[in-house]
């Protein structure tokens, strides 16, 4: 651990000291809350899982202080005193495992996913979340700051040992002080900064009053909106100062609301660390401690934040949605062993968005704590032939050898990763090679027997013999019937072919497709300086991809070199371009001299001839069944080797 010491050493926040500088941040998660608004066991064992893990403190995320105000419809209500029970039942099951436990308090206010969404102002949210809000009256502030207080009073009353006001992200609070949305003309507004500020003031101070001075409170606001007409960091300098004087425990700086150009929830695109600026700004000046927040997934990353004296504490929330246990890994040396967050947004704040449980790429056991045994290794061991060395296949491969299985492991290729290992290469994609490197860790480390370059076939089979096999052979690109494309002069490849070095494109290209491969074929080609027009025969693009990434990455494709082109009908291809209407138009291109197709993909399943006549169970998994996100893939291969 010594080389991680900061970071693991204790901090004392409010009386209240913490046995390591690693703060789990609130995050709304929306599973584990019954139609009461009441939390479950679901919700409770997502964070036993991780006070096991060796957080030094975490934040339930989202408990919602006043009806008005839920943001999302699966998050804590703290309104009536009926939660304190189920809230007690939660503290108690969490705390004998060392992390110090806290509520985060929220109003969602025009941010909300309801048709009572009420706001300082009547002004709609810039992104995201439809409808305009009811302007609040004066009582209606005055029941929101009494709401603040009561829900305080029933966390500590429910074991919390502290709770976190979420006055930043764009939510109600920081409605009432960005200027952009808070126009009114009362002691709420006006545009003074006293003004804009006192909900929060007030609220505070109630909630002090409902739960006593030695009850730490802290409070996470934004650096910097990122927005037109936003708050700005001399107004959180200000802010932090206030709150230092009136009590606060610890200051937790964040960035961004919805719409802003900095997006709050960060992905793969974004440098680590990309807010650590701004809480560094506002520690310089602060007595009491400073937490940071962004994008920061390494633990040698947050020991030097805290080594460097940036921050006190380091919220690292995704991380451990990602790997429970990455602070015992971290502190007992075993970084390799980390399942590293891949920043993709998909599991954790897509699906989230939509209204669905959350979930993550890499870790199919999130939200299923509740269900999974801690012991589940197989009384009689069996031998299993894994074909494929993509995401599904190392990662059935590494739950059948963790129950116990003989696992042999093999692939046709000279190296592991399936097409994860192309979308690695293209720019701002290389960390979604993370989590091949940490099944490809996990695999040599439970000792699999490994066989590249070699198929699966008879010869295989025989000398392997196995009890059972699965294959993950993964898929290739589909090749569309249009007219011309096979008689046209130009060089005519696959996404792949570009991806693996098997083909060269020329100086003008046409990507055929409108998918996350084909948006990050482009995005490699036009970072070569090549001219690429993309054509999307669909009304969307990348659709499966999460919303915070695809913005991203359309970010990147705006580009003069670039040209996107979506409900397309190409009509036929020619010698040296292609004929296609679009929103009534019709288009020819001329003068270019390659086509990338990335449309459809089709799976690589003819091992399983081979398979016939032996009466050895077949298990087809990921591309190779269908092809899938890896969210689903991976889960898939997980799922298999828990019941094999």
């Amino acid at each position: 651990m010594s080389h991680l010491k900061h970071l693991f050493s204790p901090v004392e926040i409010g009386g209240m000291t913490a046995r390591n500088r690693l703060l789990m941040p609130a995050m709304s998660i929306n599973f584990g809350v019954a139609d009461n608004g009441y939390v479950q066991e679901q919700l409770t064992e997502y964070f036993v899982a991780r006070a096991k893990g060796g957080a030094g403190m975490m934040l339930v995320g989202g408990g919602g202080t006043h009806p008005t105000g839920l943001e999302l419809p699966r998050l804590p209500a703290l309104w009536d005193d009926g939660c304190i029970p189920a809230l007690s039942k939660m503290t108690d099951r969490v705390k004998p495992f060392g992390a110090r436990f806290g509520m985060q308090l929220m109003h969602g206010g025009r941010q909300s996913y309801h048709d009572q969404k009420v706001a300082p102002s009547p002004i709609p949210a810039p992104a995201v979340v439809k409808g305009t809000p009811r302007e609040l009256t004066i009582p209606d502030i005055e029941e929101l700051v009494s709401s603040f207080g009561d829900a305080a009073r029933r966390c500590r009353e429910g074991g919390f040992e502290f709770v976190e006001i979420h006055a930043g992200h764009g939510y109600l609070i920081n409605q009432f002080y960005s200027l952009n949305s808070n126009k009114r003309t009362d002691r709420y507004g006006c545009g003074s900064f006293e003004d804009r500020t006192r909900f929060l003031i007030e609220l505070f101070r109630d909630i002090k009053a409902k739960t006593g001075d030695d009850y730490p409170v802290g409070v996470r606001f934004n650096g910097m909106d990122y927005i037109e007409g936003g708050w700005t960091l001399d107004d959180a300098l200000r802010l932090a100062a206030v709150l230092e004087a009136e009590g606060a425990a610890y200051l937790h700086v964040s960035a961004g609301v919805y719409g802003s150009t900095e997006l709050t929830i960060p992905s793969m695109y974004v440098q680590h660390g990309c807010f650590v600026h701004l809480a560094e700004a506002v520690k310089k000046n602060a007595k009491i401690p400073v937490i940071t927040v962004g994008r920061i997934k390494s633990p040698e990353m947050a020991d030097r934040i805290i080594k460097e004296g940036r921050a006190d504490v380091v919220a690292m929330g995704r991380s451990l949605i990602a790997d429970p246990e990455l602070p015992n890994k971290a502190m007992a040396g075993e970084l390799s062993r980390i399942r590293p967050c891949v920043g993709c947004c998909l599991g954790c704040i897509h699906a989230v968005l939509q209204l669905e449980p959350g979930a993550c790429v890499v870790n199919p056991d999130v939200g299923r704590e509740y269900q999974l045994q801690e012991d589940d290794r197989v009384e009689k061991p069996k031998k299993i032939l894994v074909a494929g060395t993509g995401p599904a296949g190392l990662g059935a491969a590494r739950m059948a050898a963790l129950r116990g299985h003989t696992v042999v492991l093999c692939d046709e290729r000279g190296e592991m990763g399936g097409l994860v290992r192309l979308a690695g290469r293209v720019p701002g994609g290389g960390e979604v090679m993370d989590i091949v490197n940490f099944l490809k860790n996990e695999i040599d480390r439970l000792e699999v027997e490994v066989r590249l370059n070699v198929p699966l076939d008879s010869s295989l089979l025989s000398a392997v013999n196995p009890d059972e096999v699965i294959l993950a052979t993964g898929s290739l690109p589909e090749m569309p019937i249009i007219k011309g494309l096979f008689q046209t002069k130009m060089t005519l490849c696959t996404v792949t072919d570009i991806m693996e070095g098997t083909a060269m494109a020329g100086d003008r290209v046409i990507v055929l497709g409108g998918s996350q491969a084909a948006l990050m074929v482009a995005d490699f080609l036009a970072e070569k300086g090549k001219e690429v027009v993309v054509l999307n025969r669909k009304r969307h693009f990348a659709e499966e991809m999460s919303s915070n990434d695809r913005f991203y990455l359309r970010e990147r494709l705006k580009r003069d070199t670039v040209r996107l082109c979506k409900q397309v009908s190409v009509k036929q291809f020619l010698p040296d371009g292609a004929t296609f209407t679009t929103g009534g138009e019709t288009v020819t291109l001329e003068g270019f001299d390659t086509v990338v197709i990335s449309e459809k993909m089709t799976p690589i399943r003819e091992a399983a001839d081979i398979l016939k006549g032996t009466g050895i169970p077949v298990h087809i998994i990921g591309d190779a069944k269908s092809p899938r996100i890896i969210m689903h893939a991976l889960s898939e291969a997980e799922e298999l080797g828990r019941t094999i």
